[in-house]
């Protein structure tokens, strides 16, 4: 049976980026599985009209491997798989990535201390486990009565059908969050109706998108120096848009006039206008940026309808108002499952456990990376590491240079194991709840994805991310169970 040192789960930006950092720092001896045929992973998957990401161009990529030919100061999914792709050429990982390869189970052996992996094409075993598989992996799928037996297209948009052309058709699109406001304006021109399904309104900015200039694009070629000076500007303006959210909700009242006024320039129709008002404060679910929503909702062959849905049948969606929209295509723009991640199930600790029993509802890591119960186990983007305001891609480095600080360790003091105490872990947590109780996510009045099972803003960090890098900065022994190597 193959034996790796590390394994690496999924080849998006913290699969990839794990890669690389084991490469520079002289660890060969990993494997990286990716379900897919193809690197990428979020931005390999969401193809649908308009993808586009709400982070600028410049922060959005690794620290290590600046692109200085970026054509948008917000770049759109295309341009970013093709990054990645590049990035993957470049440091030569191809060669190491096992395409349309599934983690279908994965158990440690305490005997061993080992994990054992099922895959979908065979077994291993590997030291250490890492998860690069993300919180926007899996599509959320709503409990809607009859979405099964609807006779048309019905698809997420994580999941777009390129086989399928709306053009001409009465489409539905069943959600308001970030995928729904960039497709929503792209497939509105071309559809003879558009039926938006609104549960909450969101919160929406004007867009600051721009082309980025070939002078400018000449500069960051020629002059390194320059793109990382602008990397840091664009890194300390986010994290100083972010105060307001942890001082008091009542500050984000400035913001809120601003998406306010970008509504009434662009919404005539009072009532459209009231039905398009949140009623929580900016900044408890994700704040969305967009030019062309708008415009698309208020245009003649869109409807925007706002009573609960009842069912779906055969043709349509009958709403709880008795009124039946005749469709011909369903588009779910749903979100993603983040707070009970499906790879929770498939991987089962020291005691036999599985992360999601271990879990119960509401996501536990130490750091948001490692878990007590799990040894040699790391989470890329675990809980609370998720973002409301800036780079998930700086969370995803922060941690990959613990684990290699981690892997330092190991060597340094020839360790088979190392796992978390529980009680260290518990004190994080009981940290991470405290801060929460103040900032908007759990104070502004509204229920999102940030939020788990038990109500805990568990998929988000609360507070500036220079403090979770200071956190990650070394690997602490004492905060671990440690288990030294054995001749077997």
């Amino acid at each position: 049976m193959p034996h790796h040192r590390i394994a690496i789960v999924g080849a998006g930006f913290a699969g990839l980026g794990t890669a690389i950092r084991l490469q520079q720092a002289g660890i060969e001896d990993f494997v990286l599985f990716e379900k897919a045929d193809e690197v990428g992973g979020t931005w390999q998957a969401n193809t649908y009209p308009g993808c586009q990401c709400d982070v600028p161009s410049h922060l959005y990529s690794f620290s290590f491997a600046l692109n200085p030919d970026w054509s948008r100061s917000f770049s759109t999914q295309p341009e970013i798989w093709e990054y990645l792709k590049r990035c993957a050429r470049e440091h030569d990982l191809y060669r190491r990535v096992r395409f349309r390869t599934e983690l279908l189970h994965a158990e440690w052996s305490e005997t061993q201390q080992h994990w054992k992996l099922e895959t979908s094409q065979g077994p291993l075993t590997a030291e250490v486990l890492v998860s690069g598989m993300g919180l926007l992996c899996e599509p959320s799928l709503p409990a809607i009565e009859g979405l099964e037996r609807f006779e048309g297209p019905c698809f997420h948009s994580a999941r777009w059908d390129h086989s399928v052309d709306l053009s001409g058709k009465k489409v539905a699109v069943i959600g308001t969050g970030a995928s729904s406001i960039q497709l929503v304006p792209k497939i509105q021109p071309d559809v003879s109706e558009l039926h938006l399904f609104q549960r909450t309104p969101p919160w929406i900015l004007p867009h600051p998108d721009r082309k980025i200039t070939a002078v400018e694009r000449w500069l960051y070629r020629r002059l390194p120096r320059a793109q990382r000076l602008m990397r840091e500007a664009i890194y300390w303006s986010r994290e100083a848009f972010l105060l307001p959210l942890f001082l008091h909700p009542l500050l984000c009242r400035p913001v809120e006039m601003v998406a306010r006024r970008h509504m009434r320039r662009q919404i005539a129709d009072l009532q459209l206008r009231e039905q398009l008002t949140p009623n929580y404060r900016i900044g408890c679910k994700r704040i969305l940026l967009s030019d062309d929503y708008y415009p698309a909702i208020d245009a003649e062959n869109t409807q925007l309808v706002t009573s609960p849905i009842e069912r779906v049948t055969e043709t349509g969606i009958l709403t709880r108002d008795g009124v039946e929209h005749r469709l011909d295509a369903i588009v779910l723009s749903t979100g993603f499952r983040v707070t009970d991640v499906p790879y929770a199930s498939m991987l089962r600790g020291r005691d036999g456990r599985s992360l999601s029993e271990a879990w119960e509802g509401s996501p536990k890591a130490h750091l948001g990376s490692t878990v007590a119960g799990f040894p040699n186990l790391f989470l890329l983007l675990g809980p609370y590491t998720g973002l409301g305001h800036t780079s998930v891609v700086f969370m995803i480095e922060c941690q990959i240079e613990y684990l290699l600080d981690c892997l330092t360790t190991m060597d340094r003091q020839r360790l088979e194991a190392i796992e978390p105490k529980a009680d260290a872990q518990q004190a994080f947590l009981a940290e991470m709840k405290q801060k929460a109780k103040r900032t908007v996510w759990l104070s502004g009045g509204c229920a999102s994805w940030y939020l788990d099972a038990e109500g805990a803003a568990s998929a988000i960090w609360p507070g500036p991310t220079w403090r979770f890098r200071q956190r990650l900065k070394r690997f602490d022994p004492s905060d671990y169970i440690l288990r030294p190597r054995t001749t077997r």
